[in-house]
């Protein structure tokens, strides 16, 4: 069933976390618009992992995830929430957890899939703000 962006707004205005965090590292380019929404309610600054593995129609490009810029932020000794769009399998996620691996904390967030933190986990999933 689709969502509807007001249904997402609600989800971002309601949901509780168990931690506090001293960031929210977004996984570009799906995570930037979930991230920027929980960072109204989290207030602690987005920070973007330049991550690749799947086209815009999800089909798999790499064997597994590529960074595609340098990490230009300090995460270390940090509590962070990595927040991507669409978790499929986990593999993105878990790239990302050992990229920051020096962090104090590491929490995920996913709009859609199975991570600490998600709205949905449902099978054909459409984003509101993909056109």
């Amino acid at each position: 069933m689709a969502k509807s962006f007001e249904d997402i707004l609600v989800k971002a205005r309601t949901i509780e976390f168990a931690e506090s965090f001293d960031m929210i590292v977004a996984i570009a380019n799906g995570g930037i618009i979930p991230a920027a929404l929980l960072n109204q309610r989290l207030n602690c600054g987005v920070y973007l992992l330049k991550l690749h593995l799947r086209d815009a129609s999800q089909k798999k490009l790499y064997e597994k995830p590529r960074l595609m810029a340098e990490i230009d932020f300090d995460f270390r000794g940090r509590k962070i929430l990595i927040v991507d769009d669409r978790v499929k399998t986990g593999t993105t996620l878990a790239y990302a957890k050992e990229l920051l691996s020096g962090a104090a904390l590491i929490k995920t967030f996913a709009v859609n899939g199975i991570a600490d933190y998600c709205f949905y986990n449902e099978p054909c999933f459409k984003f509101p703000w993909i056109l």
